[in-house]
């Protein structure tokens, strides 16, 4: 018996390749682009999360059908065009190539950082030591800056070293370009800082508006889904996990209640959504794509 279809005249190849993407949309007269940076494996859950028992933060993970045994993170930043500047949020650590963004380093004229770790400032400075964004002001708190460029760094836990030589690589070479800011100050128009301490402890998110529509780029303020709904566990490289805890309630009740739409550094990409309350934790919505006609 002969099948209902005749023999397949060609074979597509397996491509064995994945290309880093790119997602644009408006934030009211502001054009905003999510580029990636590629994932981040960070080992098994129990070595970032301090608090439920292993079995119980395993069921956490799971309920989401995710892996245990190596959490994989998103790395989003953010590109704003707001007419008048193009403002990267955090550099990502440029280990994937970013084709077809028509967004050229040199015409960055700022780079907002929430925090100098290494996967959101280690894109800033080239192999050869020299600027990837030349033309760019560099924005962070000057207490991040101090606390990671003190020699004190260098003595302390392997993560902390690390971070520190992060800093000390990326940050020197736009000394001339720093500019340090505040909490609740206007970094930029339409940009507004809030002091986030815990993860580091001049870790800064940023709500941007512009024309009545607003988005909060929130850093390492939560790194996965499990730290909505159960924003009180702990991450075991926070510089003060408890601080960070209490930021990441706080930051999230004011989100919530002001229906702020947040963009998330390090969840499933694009990383854009909305939360609300739910018993003592947030339920994170994704927010659907939109297109630019």
């Amino acid at each position: 018996v002969g099948l209902p279809y005749g023999p397949s005249l060609a074979k597509a190849p397996m491509l064995n390749t994945q290309a880093p993407s790119f997602y644009r949309f408006k934030l009211g007269d502001f054009e905003a682009t999510v580029v990636s940076d590629g994932p981040l494996p960070i080992g098994p859950a129990s070595r970032t999360f301090r608090g439920p028992s292993s079995d119980e933060l395993n069921r956490l993970i799971t309920d989401h059908f995710l892996p245990t045994n190596n959490v994989v993170l998103d790395q989003n930043a953010l590109v704003v065009n707001t007419g008048e500047r193009l403002i990267l949020f955090d550099t990502g650590m440029a280990s994937v190539k970013r084709p077809n963004t028509a967004i050229d380093p040199k015409d960055i004229d700022a780079v907002v950082l929430t925090h100098p770790h290494i996967d959101h400032c280690g894109g800033m400075v080239a192999d050869d030591g020299s600027r990837v964004f030349p033309n760019a002001q560099v924005y962070l708190q000057q207490i991040d800056f101090d606390y990671w460029m003190d020699d004190k760094r260098l003595e302390a836990s392997p993560a902390e070293q690390g971070s520190a030589r992060t800093a000390r690589r990326n940050l020197p070479p736009y000394r001339d370009r720093l500019v340090f800011i505040k909490d609740g100050q206007e970094v930029l128009p339409g940009i507004h800082a809030i002091h986030t301490p815990g993860h580091t402890i001049g870790h800064t998110a940023y709500v941007i508006a512009s024309a009545g529509k607003s988005l909060c780029f929130i850093g390492d303020i939560a790194h996965h889904v499990v730290l909505f709904e159960n924003p009180r566990i702990e991450i075991n490289f926070d510089t003060d996990p408890k601080q960070g805890a209490e930021t990441r309630v706080k930051l999230f009740d004011r989100l919530a209640g002001e229906r702020i739409p947040l963009m998330v550094y390090h969840m499933s990409w694009p990383g854009i959504g909305q939360i609300a309350k739910r018993g003592d934790g947030f339920r994170y919505v994704p927010t659907p794509m939109q297109f630019i006609l």
